[in-house]
């Protein structure tokens, strides 16, 4: 194709503008898009091919795009997509793609072309679970077992092969259908049903002992899932590892004093009730943690269902108020096209601009009544998750210094019983055999005291720091949350405010060029 004999080329600003105001809206349509500027986050359809693509990039943008036509290009390697999440349909095809990469992110992926490319391995495709059709034909696809891998896609019912090395092979029909049982559609033909018995009884018991392995894979999986989403519960709570003697344990991690001072002869039962009572105290934080995560998640779906409701209210009525202006005004242009006295048009060119200049006010109007609404929610919603947040904090405080005073009271409980074993060290009238560890603690009341303390730091620093890292993320996620909340609403408000006076300024030139149209 002549198309190839030009420069290799990477996608750029200039590649995307031609190509929407291509594909996009043409008359008077097209006319305000192109006055408005395009943006692509709004672009659902777009078509690059036949362009001599061979990198992709300047893509991001486009993060509505639904349908993507890259074929027949240049294209080596797959890459610059993981913004495209929304994508449906995507074309490779004609490319000169050697590896299946990249497409982790497009989970909504459900036809994915890369026909007539040089691959050789099916593979990276995992989170592309909702894949409905899948042409790999013309490739180098040259392991039959590699059709094994596609088990995983439950709704896969089209899939093309053919022009692949493994199709010369006799059993290559019936080995994909006996694997794939849901595929309808290989190589642009229905599996009928004839093939689909020999495969059966062809591969029955190697397909029903892969069914076990996979169903014990995917219990395992499940398992592992609900583990990682019960813990990222937890995380979100800020409570994690707080349900157990998790902390208990790990004040004693870093603490080679404290390993030896728990092996002194009456230690065990001091430790073991030490232990539950931190626990215990733990477990509260646990609970009140999920609880109040649960209050506060609560309290944020409420606060965006109500925004969402009266932006949509205002949108609405906004909407209507519109729609009145544009038929009136299409009439209105309609009209004065026909009227042939310079004065007359006059009088109705300044009717209509006064009539534009109203609607922006009104618009305005709107949308500053809307701002007034969202920043009053807003302020409702600030207090309460602040009162929240604040009442958490205020009792997980409490909790920490209740473990403090625990810590203190164990401290001073193992600092008894050290000197009173060294006491009985010295006189000669211990009766339980030491290691040489704990010996080399008794040697003088200094060592012992020294290592009684020093593990009493270690455990008291251990339960701070924990502490810290509670409040320090709670605040954290509160102000990511409050700021994040503003800074959109900034932006909705500026984006709405731009396409209130770029339709009215659209109106308005409209009117001046029919203005100096009539002076000419």
């Amino acid at each position: 194709m002549n198309w190839q004999q030009d420069e290799p080329k990477v996608i750029d600003e200039e590649m995307l503008k031609q190509a929407i105001e291509e594909q996009g809206p043409q008359g008077q349509a097209g006319d305000i898009a192109r006055k408005e500027g395009i943006q692509y986050e709004d672009v659902l359809q777009l078509r690059l091919d036949y362009r001599n693509v061979l990198k992709i990039y300047h893509l991001w943008h486009f993060t509505s795009l639904t349908k993507l036509q890259l074929d027949n290009n240049l294209i080596e390697r797959i890459e610059g997509l993981g913004k495209l999440t929304n994508l449906v349909w995507l074309d490779l095809s004609f490319n000169s793609i050697e590896a299946i990469e990249g497409l982790d992110s497009l989970a909504k992926l459900r036809d994915l072309s890369l026909f007539n490319n040089r691959i050789s391995v099916v593979e990276n495709l995992d989170t592309l679970r909702n894949l409905h059709v899948l042409s790999l034909g013309n490739n180098a696809i040259a392991q039959l077992e590699n059709v094994l891998y596609l088990r995983k896609f439950k709704n896969l019912r089209t899939l093309n092969l053919a022009g692949n090395p493994i199709c010369d092979e006799e059993r290559y029909k019936t080995f994909v259908a006996a694997y794939l049982p849901d595929l309808v559609y290989l190589d642009y033909r229905l599996l009928d049903e004839q093939t689909r018995e020999t495969a059966n009884a062809k591969y029955k018991y190697a397909v029903e002992g892969m069914q076990q392995n996979e169903l014990r894979e995917q219990q395992a999986t499940e398992a592992e899932k609900v583990s990682d989403e019960e813990l990222q519960l937890r995380r979100d709570a800020f409570v994690e590892f707080l349900n157990g003697p998790q902390l208990f344990n790990s004040m004693f991690d870093e603490d080679p004093d404290g390993e030896k001072l728990a092996l002194l002869p009456g230690m065990e039962a001091l430790l073991e009730s030490f232990k539950s009572k931190m626990e215990a105290l733990c477990v509260q934080i646990f609970d009140s943690g999920l609880t109040q995560h649960a209050q506060r998640k609560a309290e944020v779906e409420s606060f965006f269902t109500c925004s969402r409701e009266a932006a949509a209210d205002n949108r609405q009525k906004a909407a209507q108020i519109a729609a009145d202006f544009e038929s009136s005004r299409r009439q209105n242009i309609a009209e004065m096209q026909q009227i042939a006295d310079v004065e007359l048009l006059e009088d109705h060119i300044r009717s209509c601009q006064e009539q534009a200049s109203q609607l922006s006010e009104t618009l305005m109007g709107l949308e500053l009544q809307l701002v007034d609404q969202l920043e009053d929610i807003f302020k409702d919603f600030e207090r309460n998750i602040s009162d929240m947040v604040g009442g958490f904090i205020e009792y997980v405080q409490g909790i920490f210094a209740q473990c403090r005073d625990l810590e203190n009271q164990h401290h001073e409980q193992q600092l008894e019983i050290a000197l009173a074993t060294l006491e009985k060290v010295v006189k000669n009238e211990l009766e339980e055999e030491i290691s040489d560890d704990v010996a080399m603690l008794l040697v003088d009341k200094d060592t012992v005291t020294n290592a009684v303390s020093a593990s009493h730091d270690t455990h008291l620093l251990k339960i701070d720091n924990r502490e810290d890292e509670l409040l320090t993320r709670i605040n954290s996620w509160m102000s990511a949350l409050l700021n994040s909340i503003h800074d959109e609403e900034v932006k909705r408000n500026r984006k709405r405010i731009a396409e209130i006076r770029n339709y009215v300024g659209y109106v308005k030139d409209e009117l001046e060029d029919m203005q100096s149209s009539e002076h000419r």
